[in-house]
């Protein structure tokens, strides 16, 4: 499993780039890569470049970015789960080439991108990212926006990830405990973590814990995207390990606390 886990631990959210454009080969590895990046739930995810000095785009929060990537899913339920798997799929990949990317919800200019997406009315563009090669050191304002959401620190996993019941932590054996790690690792809005997993019957629950703030027309429900990610790494561990499972949307009517969302269920065989 060490490379995929390494490579979730070891990706960090890059904000200073290197002025200079993606090489060829690396560019068409990526067009090549965001034609079809499928999700279990089954709800397609349109992915687009867009070269910042062509649409005149940028963001107060980057330096030295040269290339976007927008994400753009039609409205529906579920559509921000599968957003968050497809574009973290794209985000992984993209590590493994070296590039860079961050999570960009709110600190843009919106309608620009919106409108060199060629956004519809019934579609959303929950998140963009830049992508481009990391400078070889983060400027100032990068690491004080690091240390301000404490990015390098994560939750605990015993207050993730739950035996049975809300709360009773998981003792996972050693292959899952790989997996969960990789859960944890995941990145997430403001670094809330809002994934809960409840083990139940040798299925995996997925839930939100939800905090105020997250949710816009504009975006869905960030944190919902959040929780897409958290499964995207969860199946992608599983995967590595030869372990086929299925994705579904089953609630198990399990207690849970009012500021909770049931979300997705993994049942593997």
């Amino acid at each position: 499993m060490g490379n995929l886990l390494e490579t979730v631990k070891g990706r960090k959210s890059v904000r200073s780039f290197e002025q200079r454009p993606l090489s060829e080969e690396d560019r068409n590895a990526v067009e090549e890569y965001i034609r079809d990046i499928p999700n279990p739930f089954d709800i397609p995810v349109r992915f687009k470049l867009l070269d910042a000095k062509e649409y005149g785009l940028s963001s107060p929060v980057l330096s030295g970015e040269q290339l976007y990537v927008a994400g753009i899913v039609e409205k529906k339920p579920y559509a921000d789960v599968a957003f968050g798997y497809s574009f973290e799929k794209l985000v992984l990949y993209a590590w493994k080439l070296g590039i860079g990317t961050v999570w960009i919800g709110g600190t843009m200019k919106r309608d620009l991108f919106e409108r060199a997406a060629g956004l519809t009315q019934d579609s959303m563009m929950p998140c963009i990212s830049p992508l481009g090669y990391p400078a070889k050191k983060r400027s100032l304002k990068e690491t004080m926006m690091r240390k301000g959401i404490g990015a390098d620190s994560r939750i605990p996993a015993e207050k993730l990830f739950f035996d049975g019941a809300w709360g009773r932590p998981l003792e996972a054996d050693e292959e899952m405990k790989d997996i969960l790690e990789m859960v944890r690792w995941a990145p997430s809005a403001v670094n809330k973590q809002p994934w809960r997993i409840i083990l139940a019957d040798g299925i995996y629950h997925f839930y939100e814990k939800k905090d105020n703030g997250y949710v816009s027309d504009a975006t869905g429900d960030l944190q919902k995207i959040d929780v897409g990610i958290a499964i995207c790494h969860f199946m992608s561990g599983l995967e590595e390990k030869g372990i086929k499972a299925d994705v579904n949307v089953n609630d198990p009517g399990l207690e849970i606390p009012d500021d909770a969302e049931y979300v997705a269920s993994v049942s593997m065989h």
